[in-house]
């Protein structure tokens, strides 16, 4: 059996039976996988407590004989990413953020760019709560990474823009909830209204 080793950032998880996860990855040499992470929310499991969204870790899985769905055999964190907690904007965030790059990249390509960004982002928002000029950065150096917008950046809101044309899917309902949320606290305008901003889903 081919056992790959990898850091990797904890992107989705969902429940696949009473006691296992299905956990989805970004790593920067593998790119986005899937693992199956079996006997995982079982009490005395050696994955209890470690297989939480948004942390860094090394892991080691199996390759699938069959399909792209890897079997979990170890994980370690090397960035638990506990900041993130701490308010509900800064997970909302942190959402937006995944899902947007779920969105862009295709399954098991290298993302070096891309998986460094990506940990920028979150290592930030562990400290500090999102801001719309946050959402908008990283959005202008994705949609740089992806050529399509020249670097030295854009109008606002027009990396979206870019991402949601090329890609043609709406972006993550997320980005909405997240940039009322940061309306909501400090009393801005939101950088785009309904009539002129990217849509979401």
């Amino acid at each position: 059996m081919h056992v790959e080793k990898t850091e990797a950032i904890l992107i989705n998880r969902i429940r696949y039976s009473e006691t296992t996860l299905i956990v989805s990855w970004c790593s920067a040499e593998q790119g986005l996988f899937k693992t199956i992470a079996k006997g995982a929310l079982r009490p005395k499991s050696p994955f209890s407590g470690l297989l939480d969204l948004f942390v860094s870790a090394e892991i080691s899985y199996t390759h699938a004989k069959v399909g792209d769905l890897h079997t979990l055999s170890d994980a370690h964190w090397t960035n638990p990413r506990l900041g993130l907690r701490q308010s509900y904007g800064r997970v909302l965030a942190a959402t937006y953020l995944v899902k947007l790059v779920e969105l862009v990249a295709e399954p098991h390509a290298p993302l070096p760019e891309i998986h460094a960004l990506l940990v920028k982002a979150l290592d930030y928002l562990c400290d500090h709560d999102p801001s719309a000029a946050l959402i908008e950065r990283f959005e202008l150096r994705l949609a740089e990474d992806l050529g399509l917008v020249g670097e030295g950046g854009a109008a606002r809101g027009a990396s979206a823009h870019a991402i949601e044309d090329n890609f043609h899917k709406r972006l993550p309902v997320q980005r909405r909830q997240v940039l009322d949320w940061i309306s909501s606290r400090k009393g801005q305008s939101r950088p785009a209204g309904p009539e002129t901003g990217p849509s979401e889903e």
